[in-house]
């Protein structure tokens, strides 16, 4: 009969021998952001195309009867250091959040950054296609939304104040929001990759991130339910690399454990061989007792 010893990995120590190599991932990240960046460039103008969109998801919206996003700027222009201070995490966080959760994964959690960094990519590229194939002026430019410009009238600001020659940033890109879709993606890998009980306050920056993009008027919901979806589809696809380890590498676990099946980098199951059996012909057996003679009564 096979017995199941379930042991927690330790947090402290990382599979060092999953982790790639730095230089060459430095290059590969950098490589993908740079290739985003000049692909945004590439799908600017469009101009007409991208608020014929804008109207069509405005009135889609109405159709759905989701929440007007004026509803929510309205919480926020009641204080100008509370619009501002959504200004600046929308400025701000983006990056240097998705760049931090990288790092940490790749130093403590190998797996885990493999997964993410790949399905961050792929989350990416086909955002691009979409910027691409669908240009979407942001509510903040579309007349009929009736929003406040809040990067603009209350800084601060990441886009140039003329949208159609920003050289910057393409501006008709808001379909999907990849704020909300890295946001997401960054709580996702570290609710998988931690078990503190608090690790669930991770999605906080999310959910902060979606209030930020709605009430700034840079994105509409539709934004942010299609992003959520693609991710859906990215981590349904990508799956989290095995994590077996070779026999060398086993310690502290009898020399006939047959194997090591880990589920989901979290608990190891650790599936040892029952115990040899001694064949027959090696059985010494049991001494019989010996027995006193019986007394016949000779000699006497």
């Amino acid at each position: 009969m096979t017995t199941y010893a379930r042991t927690e990995p330790t947090d402290q120590e990382p599979d060092i021998r999953a982790r790639p190599p730095l230089v060459r991932e430095f290059l590969l990240v950098a490589g993908l952001f740079l290739a985003y960046k000049l692909g945004r460039r590439a799908a600017n103008g469009h101009v007409e195309e991208a608020f014929r969109n804008a109207a069509n998801v405005w009135d889609l919206e109405r159709a759905l009867h989701l929440p007007g996003e004026g509803a929510v700027q309205g919480l926020l222009l009641h204080s100008q250091p509370l619009i501002q201070a959504a200004n600046t995490y929308y400025a701000a966080v983006h990056f240097p959040a998705t760049a931090l959760f990288l790092v940490w994964l790749y130093w403590r959690r190998p797996l885990h950054y493999l997964r993410s960094r790949r399905v961050l990519a792929v989350l990416t590229g086909g955002a691009l296609v979409l910027h691409l194939v669908f240009p979407l002026a942001p509510p903040r430019m579309l007349p009929a939304a009736g929003l406040v410009d809040t990067g603009q009238v209350y800084g601060p600001t990441v886009y140039g104040a003329t949208p159609a020659t920003d050289t910057m940033a393409n501006q008709f890109a808001a379909m999907p929001s990849l704020h909300v879709g890295w946001a997401v993606m960054v709580a996702v890998g570290l609710i998988a990759a931690t078990r503190s009980r608090w690790r669930w306050l991770w999605l906080l920056h999310p959910a902060i991130t979606l209030l930020v993009v709605v009430a700034t008027a840079n994105h509409y919901w539709l934004d942010a339910i299609v992003v959520v979806a693609m991710l859906a589809v990215a981590l349904a696809a990508l799956r989290m690399p095995g994590n077996r380890m070779d026999a060398g590498a086993r310690t502290g676990v009898s020399a006939r454990t047959d194997a090591m099946l880990t589920d989901g980098g979290s608990r190891t199951y650790v599936a040892a061989s029952p115990p040899a059996r001694i064949p027959a012909e090696t059985v010494v057996p049991a001494e019989a007792p010996v027995r006193a003679p019986a007394d016949t009564g000779a000699g006497r």
